[in-house]
């Protein structure tokens, strides 16, 4: 991974490396926990993305909208270390990085749970939550084994206090229910120390109760100071937990709108083209960010 110095004109001078540490894990005077400025990514003669901006606070909810080819899934995929850009500049905590791999995004707590989840249907709760990530215990000399007590009890803790109670951790991920899966996936990466979560489509193939179980969740955590970027085609869904919304249209930025001050039929315009740019209604003030209550 390549880390450059801070953004030059955005940041207090006279940083040093324990400045820099800090600005990475405690709290920070920085305003966008991560930052992606005039991104742009081809597939040879593909433009798939021309230009996008996307900031993200800590403690918002950040909708991702756009039809189908907007370049929303090239974007997340940027964010989570899978391509990089070819053009523009991508900043966690006001400083430029590089990453080859999502292993370095999550490393600075970036993870992405996808449509699919990356869970085995056949294995545990405990298995699926610590998989590739095993506790470990040891056997005899250089022999380790995986400590199966510590990871039942870790999960079945931490899917309790996402309001999810399994009764016994060797249950089969398979026979959850789409809205416990999410939950689980999402666990998994709080518990692995996500500052910023991106969710693909979280809701798309759950029922009504499960959709609220995940939207409450993303709004409870989000109201704990995690940044949220959440990507979704369900315009109701979004207006119930956004906080801001960044609009694509074939893969061009078309603005950032203050979820409160926008209305559906403006968002569809932008999303369609029926409006010709952003201009047409003012995008979101930098200024903090205003939590929205949650429906009663």
């Amino acid at each position: 991974m390549s880390v450059a110095g801070p953004r030059r004109g955005s940041a207090p001078a006279g940083g040093s490396a324990a400045a820099a540490a800090a600005s990475v894990g405690g709290p920070s005077t920085i305003e966008y926990i991560v930052q992606l400025e005039g991104i742009s990514k081809y597939f040879g003669a593909v433009i798939a993305l021309n230009g996008v901006t996307l900031r993200l606070k800590r403690g918002e909810v950040h909708c991702l909208l756009g039809d189908n080819g907007a370049g929303k899934s090239t974007l997340i995929k940027i964010l989570a270390g899978v391509h990089l850009p070819d053009a523009g500049e991508y900043l966690v905590d006001n400083r430029r990085v590089q990453f080859k791999s999502p292993r370095e995004a999550l490393d600075l707590g970036i993870a992405t749970v996808y449509q699919d989840l990356a869970l085995v249907p056949l294995m545990s709760v405990a298995r699926n939550f610590f998989m590739g990530r095993e506790p470990r215990r040891k056997l005899i000399g250089p022999f380790q084994l995986m400590d199966h007590a510590l990871a039942g009890r870790t999960a079945v803790e931490k899917l309790a206090e996402m309001g999810i109670n399994v009764r016994d951790a060797n249950q089969i991920v398979g026979s959850m229910s789409g809205g416990e899966r999410q939950c689980l996936a999402i666990a998994r990466a709080i518990h692995f120390g996500a500052r910023v979560l991106i969710l693909d489509e979280p809701t798309a193939a759950l029922g009504v109760a499960q959709t609220r179980q995940v939207l409450d969740l993303v709004r409870r955590l989000a109201d704990q100071g995690l940044g949220v970027v959440l990507i979704s085609h369900n315009l109701a869904n979004v207006f119930e937990v956004a906080d801001r919304i960044t609009v694509l249209r074939l893969g061009r930025y078309v603005g950032t709108y203050d979820a409160k001050a926008t209305s559906h039929e403006q968002l569809v315009a932008f999303m369609t083209g029926a409006a010709a740019s952003s201009g047409e209604l003012p995008t979101v003030s930098e200024g903090a960010i205003g939590h929205r209550e949650t429906p009663a």
